[in-house]
């Protein structure tokens, strides 16, 4: 069955008596291309289990479960898993779950069902809870071995780009902590029913086997990022007094000449690895 047929998914809906749901940002892929590249992108052996956000009627599931021993995916639509039990049908190595990825017990469903294989992920993401999603992954202490997500083309670049760049932001420096970003490829919007407004990208985070960096306060590092980011147009030094009232501008002055920056440094110009350094030395205050 091929699902990225646009006559085959309208036809799959209609017999189901169900329509696009937009408060769950449903848009169909109807190019095959896009779902076959993402399978073979989303890890790199067979031997593993993939957990999948998102189905929606099952395209990228049908490749996931072609090339990778176990596909585990997570569905919010209720009104989908009818559709799923027709559309998966041939395959045997796929469980579908009717939960939301947002509340489910992530540690006890890769207990359940990875059979201690390496767990990736791979999910079409909806624009408006990309962030928390990935953040939900991240901070799980699931060890995932990689997350391949498509997101709004927009979202994409801030998830990969670099310190001093206009595109980075808070997220990007959090990802840093846990793995490294690229962007895959883009698709266009066109390649989806309904067609969304804006492009979409494929993103692949590729997490640290061990922590790559030692924080002595997670939480402060976490509020370093955060006081930088929601005051990017102040100097770091301030945006930390003026969130953090904690510390001294004396404080925060000499601990950022410490990381080697000037203290009229703007957030935006740190690393991952220069907020946990500066979250170090300011944890001994």
């Amino acid at each position: 069955m091929d699902l990225c047929n646009l006559s085959v998914i309208k036809s799959v809906m209609a017999e189901a008596g169900i329509t696009f749901r937009k408060e769950f940002g449903q848009n169909f892929l109807t190019n095959r291309m896009i779902p076959e590249d993402i399978a073979d992108m989303c890890a790199d052996t067979p031997d593993r289990m993939i957990l999948e956000i998102g189905p929606g009627i099952g395209c990228l599931t049908q490749e996931l479960a072609a090339r990778y021993k176990k596909v585990v995916a997570v569905e919010i639509d209720r009104g989908l898993i009818p559709i799923l039990s027709k559309t998966l049908a041939e395959y045997d190595n796929i469980t579908v779950i009717n939960e939301d990825i947002m509340k489910i017990d992530l540690a006890a469903l890769i207990k359940e069902y990875s059979e201690g294989m390496p767990v990736s992920v791979c999910a079409n993401l909806p624009y408006y809870i990309t962030t928390p999603i990935l953040m939900r992954l991240l901070e799980s202490g699931v060890k995932f071995s990689t997350i391949t997500v498509m997101v709004q083309n927009e979202v994409a670049a801030r998830l990969a780009a670099a310190p001093g760049k206009s595109d980075y932001g808070a997220i990007t420096a959090s990802l840093g902590y846990y793995g490294t970003v690229r962007k895959l490829f883009k698709v266009s919007r066109g390649c989806f029913v309904p067609a969304p407004k804006v492009d979409s990208a494929v993103v692949r985070i590729d997490l640290f086997d061990e922590p790559k960096y030692k924080v002595k306060d997670e939480e402060l590092f976490k509020s370093l990022i955060r006081a930088a980011f929601e005051m990017r147009r102040k100097t770091l030094q301030n945006a930390i007094s003026s969130c953090l009232g904690r510390f001294s501008k004396e404080e925060i002055s000499a601990a950022i000449k410490a990381i080697g920056h000037d203290e009229l440094v703007r957030g935006e110009r740190l690393s991952t690895e220069d907020f946990v350094n500066l979250s170090n030395i300011l944890s001994n205050k």
